[in-house]
């Protein structure tokens, strides 16, 4: 069983106070301009008397019969149990008609006040029938805010997941090159190999500790990537020129953690060559809330034996900036005279 929650309480209270106010709008009517308390109690008796049975016809309706039947599809058995509750709370039409001979009041009547009492009764079951139609709309309303707000939340929850899974993509996959380039290091220069570890230790302490949250702030990024770029710089050779320029005016502003590191690592591994000239270039500005980043580099493509790398940075960046920038971001990337440019703006 649905365990009842506040909303819900909330709800009923709405509904009974929606029908109080039915009740007893014209025994208050009533109260007020004639100060009669007798004329009062029979205004509300009568009041009471039309709208007992729609009263019970909703309330049945929206809290029995249309999440039990009506919702689950069993609409045959939906409409007999209506039937026979619309008729089990107007019997007195049933009793009266049948049993008109104990009443000396009806052998009175003409044909015409006989159908002006079956025109009242077909009236009043029609008064019934849209209570429970009523009923029936407004918990479909409610039932399908309730489905939709389920597939949002479900939808936040596979989101979530998703980053996260792809946050974790990055970190072994940024490990894999440095640890790569460190192990180069080893060979020419052990001492600058060691200084290269504590550099990469710092390194793995922000992207573990600092990187929680679904935004960080933009000065931690911008040092991570300080830092990562000159971690990088330690095998290329003289023929490679680096350049990296952050110009940051708004120190408040946040961005998701790790989001362009993928971009620069993708420079370094296809844009450096042992043997030709290489350049990269990296910026990252803010300007009037937008956040734009940009990378340059030459364009050596890997061999096809060479399986460094395997290709996830650049869509697992693309698949983040859909999940928390749909329709705040955008991608530009081209190839021209052997040089690849990528561009992204942010509109934070």
């Amino acid at each position: 069983m649905k365990k009842i929650e506040k909303k819900d309480w909330w709800l009923f209270l709405v509904q009974a106070g929606i029908w109080a106010l039915i009740l007893l709008a014209m025994p208050l009517a009533t109260l007020f301009s004639t100060k009669d308390l007798e004329a009062t109690k029979t205004s509300f008796l009568v009041v009471w008397g039309i709208f007992r049975a729609p009263l019970a016809v909703y309330f049945a309706n929206f809290y029995l019969l249309g999440p039990y039947l009506f919702f689950r599809r069993r609409f045959w058995l939906f409409t007999l149990c209506n039937l026979v509750l619309i008729l089990g709370l107007n019997y007195g039409f049933f009793y009266l008609f049948l049993f008109r001979d104990n009443y000396p009041e009806t052998a009175q009547m003409t044909s015409n006040m006989w159908i002006g009492f079956f025109s009242g009764f077909l009236l009043f079951m029609l008064l019934n029938l849209v209570m429970a139609a009523i009923a029936i709309g407004i918990r479909h309303f409610i039932r399908i805010r309730q489905i939709r707000q389920q597939l949002q939340d479900e939808k936040a929850k596979n989101t979530e997941a998703e980053l996260a899974w792809l946050k974790s993509q990055i970190n072994p996959h940024f490990l894999f090159n440095t640890l790569n380039n460190i192990s180069s290091l080893t060979q020419i220069d052990p001492d600058a190999a060691q200084d290269a570890i504590a550099q990469l230790s710092d390194l793995l302490r922000y992207a573990m500790y600092e990187t929680n949250k679904k935004t960080v702030p933009i000065q931690g990024e911008v040092e991570f990537m300080r830092n990562y770029i000159s971690l990088m710089k330690l095998r290329c050779s003289d023929k490679t020129e680096v350049n990296a320029h952050f110009t940051m005016h708004n120190s408040q502003l946040e961005v998701a953690p790790l989001l362009f590191i993928s971009l620069i690592e993708n420079a370094f591994k296809h844009g450096v060559s042992s043997s030709r000239p290489s350049k990269i270039d990296i910026s990252l500005e803010d300007t009037d809330g937008q956040l734009v980043f940009t990378c340059d580099n030459t364009n050596y493509p890997k061999d096809d034996g060479d399986r460094s790398g395997s290709g996830i940075g650049l869509e697992n960046t693309r698949r983040r900036l859909e999940l928390m920038y749909d329709g705040r971001y955008s991608w530009e990337q081209s190839l021209q005279d052997n040089m690849y440019h990528v561009r992204i703006t942010l509109q934070l």
